[in-house]
């Protein structure tokens, strides 16, 4: 027998199970969340971008210039996916690529004028976005959420 309070393996199976209710599911609700969040973002956003593409800009923006791989590591994208979000910003001529002249097999990344006007912009539709999704929520709940949110991430 285990100690009193404790639960061990042995009476588990003597037990009834709570019922399984989706909508107390951390899955289900962070998708719920995730969602209304991405309606908000293209409510807000300025030239149909993605919010994968909004992080790309933002870390270019904070780096000045960087590798793709890198960029890919501070906006946490894999390979595949930083190379085609970077590719559909060189399309939208929001960002310049070059060789890096310390070793050409690597890609340079870095804003364009047009990038850099847009960053400014989204920021501040950045900063609206983050309200109106949080916007339910006091102050202190909005600051915990994000904590908790982090330790998770």
């Amino acid at each position: 027998m285990g100690e009193p309070g404790v639960k061990g393996d042995d009476h588990m199976a003597d037990r009834p199970q709570d019922p399984y209710v989706l909508e107390d599911q951390i899955g289900y609700v962070l998708r719920l969340a995730s969602q209304r969040h991405a309606m908000i973002f293209q409510a807000h956003t300025i030239r149909n971008l993605t919010p994968t593409q909004f992080s790309a800009l933002l870390r270019i923006h904070e780096q000045g210039k960087c590798s793709q791989n890198r960029l890919g590591r501070l906006a946490a994208m894999d390979v595949a996916t930083i190379k085609g979000v970077v590719d559909r910003l060189r399309e939208k001529g929001l960002t310049l690529a070059e060789p890096d002249p310390s070793d050409k097999r690597r890609t340079i990344i870095s804003l364009s004028e047009a990038g850099q006007a847009l960053v400014d912009e989204m920021i501040e539709a950045g900063r609206r976005i983050t309200a109106e999704t949080l916007r339910p929520l006091s102050g202190s709940e909005q600051r915990n959420l994000l904590k908790i949110l982090k330790k998770i991430s």
